[in-house]
């Protein structure tokens, strides 16, 4: 929490005691767990014998204490778990992460910001630090109770991968942040704590450590920080066994040995190689193959048919929801292997290349890399866009769900809370269906609103006026006291524009009554 290690920073010492509280917690969970667990069994021989409403209650309050109890076990002691050691690339782990919260992206906007992605790579236990992330980003979502973003940044600095996950949310108070990863410690009604334990135990396991930045009513900030695995790191230009060609034609160079460019393709995209099938059976996208179209349009300066290539990749990658990480690594291996092709085609012709020729070569073909990087990105941006837009107006729709009784006549059920954004889609919504289906009484139901915003409720009375001058008649249904009681505080009444009744029910049967009359 900014730079005073006494006030905002969790130090090392203070992860380490975090760590041995968890652990003394864990030895006491195994201690008490096997008595709960005998218990257990004498409780369902019991209730066999004689079966009692208080047994069923006992029963599922001892499930709730030995989950609790398992809970702890496993977020204390996450090196007891079998998981193998592996070397992977934290952004594309992070943003298949990100993707399982799509539902919640309705409401809360996510903007993200990778710097150094072929960077990212770390080396430990996979699972273990994709849970860690989710319960991050999780935490990080139920902070936020109505609308905000979630900013996740991530970038390099001295050995070390930084993940920023800050959110808008209600923030923590300053006194409780020294005690955020202790078991059973939760700002949350419901909470339990767990999930926290599991992020400061998993992160220290790992060699790194947490910062956290928070401001009530204002948000949070956490800070990941974890050294990177170099070891895949390979520097310089690497010499190939691969096929001369008589013509000294770089395109029918690297056709002859194209089973040599996917085979070091492979080994330079080490997370991407696993995901190959994966990607090819969700999105039919064949990354070898085309791996091998880009570098042949590249080196052949075929720009036009490059960006073309750029936007239907784009667009197949959205289209599929497929992890862009994989794609930004991909992307940069070829660029990688590109160079070292071309520095073996030299090398093998006994061809020197000047200065001025190599740079010239080199702003070429990184230009035309850039540029489909570029293409590409907006293309999947627009995909996305068009999609949420789309999913946008469907939600829209059934927020505004105006349902024919009979002929001229419709209800429209409100449920939920609505602010001054509802209304203004309510009333698009209200005029066309008025206008569309020539209705001539509209019930408005407010029984599942609990809240009106008084910026809304303004904005509703002038949407009562529109009604009226569309000549269809408003019935309002089912207001509810906290409603009536924010109605009377700002002076305003809706009885000049509107029938009201009490319930739906008493609405309904005196306008049916009218037409069987």
């Amino acid at each position: 929490m900014g730079n005073d290690p006494m006030n905002n920073q969790i130090s090392d010492v203070h992860i380490g005691q975090l760590a041995s509280v968890g652990q003394i917690a864990a030895g006491i969970a195994h201690e008490v767990r096997n008595p709960l667990t005998s218990v257990k069994g004498f409780l369902q021989l019991l209730k066999e014998k004689s079966p009692d409403t208080y047994i069923d209650v006992a029963e599922a309050e001892l499930n709730n204490a030995l989950l609790t109890l398992e809970n702890l076990l496993q977020v204390s002691k996450p090196d007891m778990e079998d998981e193998l050691l592996s070397t992977f690339n934290l952004c594309a782990e992070i943003e298949s992460i990100l993707y399982l919260f799509q539902d919640q992206q309705y409401r809360v906007k996510l903007e993200t910001n990778f710097e150094n992605v072929d960077s990212a790579i770390v080396s430990g236990k996979r699972n273990q630090l994709k849970k860690t992330f989710f319960n991050l980003f999780k935490n990080a979502f139920e902070a936020i109770p109505d609308k905000g973003t979630i900013y996740v940044n991530q970038f390099i600095r001295d050995g070390y991968v930084y993940i920023l996950v800050k959110d808008t949310g209600v923030g923590i108070p300053k006194d409780k942040c020294a005690l955020l990863g202790t078991p059973f410690f939760t700002t949350k009604e419901n909470g339990t704590g767990m999930g926290l334990t599991q992020v400061f135990t998993t992160i220290y396991q790992h060699g790194g450590r947490i910062e956290v930045d928070s401001e009530e009513n204002v948000g949070t900030t956490f800070r990941i920080i974890l050294p990177i695995d170099i070891s895949h790191i390979q520097h310089g230009v690497v010499r190939l066994n691969i096929k001369n060609v008589e013509s000294g034609n770089l395109k029918e160079y690297l056709l002859e040995n194209q089973d040599v460019f996917e085979q070091h393709l492979l080994s330079e995209a080490v997370n991407v190689r696993d995901k190959i099938n994966e990607i090819h059976t969700v999105g039919n996208i064949d990354l070898l193959g085309n791996a091998q179209k880009l570098v042949l349009f590249i080196v052949e300066n075929r720009r036009h048919e490059l960006m073309m290539f750029a936007q239907k990749e784009g667009e197949a990658w959205a289209k599929h929801s497929l992890t862009i990480a994989f794609k930004l690594e991909w992307l940069q291996a070829i660029r990688r292997v590109l160079w070292n092709f071309l520095y073996n085609f030299d090398r093998i012709r006994g061809t020197e290349t000047n200065r001025e020729e190599f740079f010239t070569l080199e702003k070429n073909i990184n230009d035309l890399i850039d540029q489909f990087l570029n293409s590409f990105f907006i293309s999947y941006t627009n995909y996305k866009e068009e999609v949420l837009q789309s999913q946008q107006e469907i939600i829209e729709d059934l927020s505004v769900p105006i349902i024919p009784i009979i002929d001229s006549m419709c209800i429209l059920p409100l449920i939920g809370k609505v602010d001054n954004d509802r209304m203004l889609g309510m009333k698009e919504k209200i005029f066309n269906q008025i206008s569309q289906h020539k209705i001539m009484t509209l019930i408005m139901d407010f029984s599942g609103v609990a809240i009106i915003e008084e910026e809304a409720i303004l904005y509703f009375l002038k949407i009562l006026e529109g009604i009226s001058m569309m000549g269809c008649k408003t019935v309002i249904t089912g207001i509810r006291p906290e409603c009536v009681n924010t109605m009377i505080d700002l002076n305003l009444t809706i009885s000049d524009k509107a029938e009201t009744y009490g319930t739906l029910n008493q609405a309904l049967e005196k306008y049916l009554m009218r037409r069987d009359v």
